[in-house]
């Protein structure tokens, strides 16, 4: 062997052994480019990466996260009904009994400044601390989580090469959820595409979505921004006129104002997308309603005055916006291009134990 081919082969060697204690790092996670949405909200304390994200979706469709391993985050919040729980009214937890409010479909949270219908966590972090330990859904504390996932060889090393030798508690387990749960991006409906001028609405369609963003027909845009921008909430807390309530503490679920604790905002829930919700009925926080027909039909002419109801509800005083028949179903027709049909078909939000079974 020659003096170069010598050389070539003790560089390689020294290579690979100097690689071999360099320690690899997560990949940092790209998100895509998206057409007319503001500029997404990034947590500098939960950097999103590939294998995280990866470890997340794990957890997600594991039930090591529940008391008796029978119940996961995926149990309630199914990808082909937008991670919602339609057609449920109230899912049931391990428990087997109701919950108190409709699931939310589960898309584009990095900006919803705070998370839950009635907004008790302040980042999706924090919104995943409350199934887990609470008895009527997953009734697992946070140390028994902690244990388990710790004694595990499959979650081990993936935590490990994720946030580094350490142990492993409730943070990191929210942590590694959380960055799943930001990458399921819904921004590949009929809409998206027509936002981009890839295609066209049809002319009733479009009869729709004028009459959602004019203040003197639908009047819908104050709190479900589709012109705005494409989010299609307001990200706020509304009172909608559901019920005649006519003192602040006749609300039987005070929403918003439980976390509060001003009266002023008992009986308001944060706005949902109007995104996908041909696949989550029924709705509403108390699913009241089964059918989207039954939605516009309530904000046509349903509508109650009461106590703290949203001043932007502008013809409350007539009990709604009074569409006619062919109004309506232009209505519908447009809520329909808002299904993302990619979104709750990609396998990248799917679960990953169908391919290792």
């Amino acid at each position: 062997m020659g003096k170069r081919n010598l050389f070539l082969v003790a560089i390689t060697f020294i290579l690979v052994v100097v690689c071999g204690f360099v320690k690899q790092k997560p990949t940092p996670y790209k998100f895509p480019d998206l057409f007319y949405f503001p500029q997404m909200p990034v947590n500098s304390d939960n950097p999103v990466t590939i294998e995280g994200v990866e470890l997340g979706r794990y957890l997600f469709y594991d039930s090591i996260l529940s008391y008796n391993y029978t119940f996961s985050c995926a149990s309630c919040h199914k990808q082909e009904n937008a991670f919602s729980n339609s057609p449920m009214t109230f899912s049931k937890g391990i428990s087997g009994d109701e919950m108190k409010r409709n699931t939310p479909a589960l898309f584009n949270l990095a900006w919803y400044p705070v998370l839950f219908w009635d907004g008790k966590a302040k980042s999706i972090e924090e919104q995943i601390f409350h199934p887990v330990r609470t008895s009527t859904e997953m009734n697992l504390t946070w140390e028994q989580a902690g244990r388990r996932i710790n004694k595990s060889k499959f979650y081990k090393p993936k935590f490990e090469f994720v946030f580094g030798k350490q142990e492993i508690d409730s943070l990191l387990i929210a942590k590694a959820l959380a960055q799943f749960l930001r990458t399921l991006l819904s921004y590949q409906s009929k809409y998206d595409r027509m936002l981009r001028g890839e295609v066209t609405f049809t002319y009733e369609e479009h009869e729709g979505y004028t009459i959602v963003n004019d203040q003197t027909m639908g009047d819908c845009l104050h709190c479900h921004n589709t012109d705005a921008n494409a989010l299609g909430t307001s990200l706020a807390f509304s009172n909608n006129g559901l019920d005649k309530i006519e003192r602040a503490e006749g609300y039987k679920d005070k929403g918003y104002g439980s976390v509060t604790g001003n009266m002023k905002d008992n009986g308001k829930f944060k706005t949902p997308s109007l995104r996908n919700i041909c696949l989550t009925e029924p709705y509403m926080h108390d699913g009241r309603f089964k059918t989207l027909e039954e939605v516009i039909d309530f904000y046509s002419e349903g509508v109650n005055q009461c106590v703290n109801i949203d001043s932007k509800m502008q013809y409350a005083h007539q009990h709604g916006v009074k569409l006619n028949s062919i109004q309506k179903k232009q209505v519908l027709a447009f809520l329909k291009t808002l299904t993302d049909s990619v979104f709750i078909s990609n396998l990248a939000f799917s679960n990953p134990f169908r391919k290792i079974k």
